[in-house]
């Protein structure tokens, strides 16, 4: 099942349920969709499309998060980080630092990569790896402390 139908039903049950906050965050992910879809000219949308969308979304509202906190505007805050945490829930879990870490050493052995000057090209061999699995800045700070 696609993202956008998986999305469609779940819009469906939250009408049913009168779930308002649920309800924002699902049509949010739909309009994005939508977006994506025309932007390609109708054509079809990988996975790796929705799930660089919903990394998206989610790190604008972390953000917006992050700003209405800062202005003391509570109800703004609260908005944002239940849309963040229902959109989350359409991503794949994420891996921890320990994991990431065992990973990156055996790219790094695999690869023969030993110094600093070599971290663009493991950085793009993580980030193909960790799509949507790992935020990239956490991957480019394990990097950075594994060459140095």
């Amino acid at each position: 099942m696609s993202l956008e139908e998986k999305v469609n039903g779940e819009i469906k049950t939250a009408m049913l349920a009168k779930d308002q906050a649920k309800l924002s965050a699902l049509r949010a992910i739909k309009s994005g969709l939508l977006l994506l879809k025309s932007e390609k000219g109708g054509a079809q949308i990988t996975e790796e499309m929705e799930l660089k969308l919903l990394q998206r979304m989610v790190k604008q509202r972390k953000e917006s998060a992050e700003m209405y906190k800062s202005q003391n505007r509570d109800d703004l805050y609260a908005e944002e980080v239940s849309q963040l945490e229902i959109i989350s829930l359409y991503l794949p879990q994420q891996m921890g630092e320990e994991e990431i870490t065992e990973a990156l050493k055996k790219m790094m052995a695999d690869n023969n990569i030993t110094s600093i000057r070599d971290m663009g090209k493991l950085m793009g061999i993580a980030s193909r790896t960790f799509a949507g699995k790992a935020d990239n800045k956490l991957v480019s700070e394990i990097v950075k402390r594994l060459l140095s």
